[in-house]
């Protein structure tokens, strides 16, 4: 079990965000293929922010990953 703030924890929660990236691009491939630009640019911003979070957890990982060793 990892503790609470553990850079596993942060890792799971990247991996998380990662599926809700894939998620996300699948849904813009569907919308571009039937030519709905206005709900692609709405998933583009979605994606973005996705992106941002997934960033902002490895570098949460790397910090507490480099915090534990010796």
């Amino acid at each position: 079990m990892t503790e609470p703030g553990s850079a596993d924890e942060s890792l799971q929660r990247a991996e998380e965000l990662l599926e809700r990236l894939k998620a996300s691009r699948d849904e813009l491939e569907r919308l571009a293929a039937a030519d709905d630009a206005e709900s692609a640019v709405d998933v583009l911003t979605e994606l973005a922010e996705i992106a941002k979070e997934v960033e902002a957890e490895l570098t949460k990982a790397r910090t507490r990953a480099d915090a534990a060793q010796p």
